[in-house]
């Protein structure tokens, strides 16, 4: 690979070219991660320098470089039942809030948005206990398939995964439990395949949050969780504005732990559930 550090006029190139890419903004100082993501990317295109590369990205008909670039530029930490708080909210208060909305015949069907999905542990994991809940009876009169779950990502190749529903022995542990995987998975080799009801009730999309959500409608609940850490200010008070037009009014956005919406009072109204911090969408 090009030595970026010799070169930081390139390097701010391809910093830019990346955030347009898959809305990850990292400035010159990152460098080292441009290197250890895209080198090998980068030596298998035959590109002769980086502007070269970019150029190769952008004219691609097939657009296969710029998936390659994007799958190794994003982030792909996930895991089931990520964090404990806000599912035992979802658990003991919002989903039977949601089902009493049902039931009431306020909505036809609960929508939730599961966005920056990775490989699908988030819409997965919500699947499962919305399941259970209905098992137990404790969303009474309500169905599982009344529950629309959507999960989307940029990623094209998480998102191939995602749909496939097939964990690794490292992957299916990452906050699963054993009760989890036996009710819900079933054990090929070292490859767990997760159950196909639960699997057909989550659908994936691409898409890449600098673009409009519109297309996929409005949501009862919203998840983005973990991403926004990656932004820079501007664009991130871009996005909670798209995912405030995504919510019905009264619909909850949950973001992660160390985010918060705070400077967009405006927005959302902060909503304590159980232990878990939400954001309801203003009328």
């Amino acid at each position: 690979m090009p030595a970026l550090e010799q070169k930081p006029g390139e390097l701010a190139q391809l910093s830019r070219f990346v955030a347009e890419a898959c809305c990850i903004h990292l400035g010159e100082e990152k460098g080292y991660l441009f290197e250890a993501r895209l080198g090998s990317i980068i030596a298998q295109s035959g590109a002769v320098d980086i502007p070269d590369f970019i150029r190769l990205a952008k004219t691609d008909p097939t657009n296969r470089l710029r998936d390659r670039i994007i799958d190794a530029m994003t982030t792909h930490e996930t895991y089931w039942f990520r964090d404990e708080r806000p599912w035992a909210s979802l658990r003991n208060q919002l989903l039977p809030t949601l089902a009493a909305m049902l039931r009431q015949g306020t909505r036809a069907r609960v929508r939730i948005l599961c966005a920056a999905c990775s490989t699908g542990q988030e819409p997965y994991s919500l699947a499962m206990l919305i399941d259970t809940l209905c098992l137990e009876g404790k969303l009474p009169g309500v169905r599982p398939e009344q529950f629309e779950i959507v999960g989307t990502d940029v990623s094209a190749g998480t998102l191939m995964l995602a749909t496939n529903g097939r964990y690794n022995q490292i992957e299916i542990v990452r906050g699963l439990g054993e009760v989890w995987r036996q009710r819900y998975f079933t054990a090929n080799g070292p490859i767990w395949t997760i159950a196909e009801p639960i699997r057909k009730r989550v659908t994936f999309k691409r898409h890449n949050l600098q673009d409009d959500l519109k297309p996929f409608g409005q949501f009862d609940l919203l998840f983005c969780r973990n991403v926004a850490i990656y932004f820079e200010a501007e664009f991130k008070s871009r996005l909670f504005q798209r995912l405030g037009a995504a919510l019905h009014p009264g619909g909850r956005l949950l973001l992660g732990g160390s985010e918060s919406l705070l400077s967009h009072q405006d927005l959302f109204a902060t909503e304590v559930i159980g232990e878990a911090v939400f954001y309801q969408r203003k009328p």
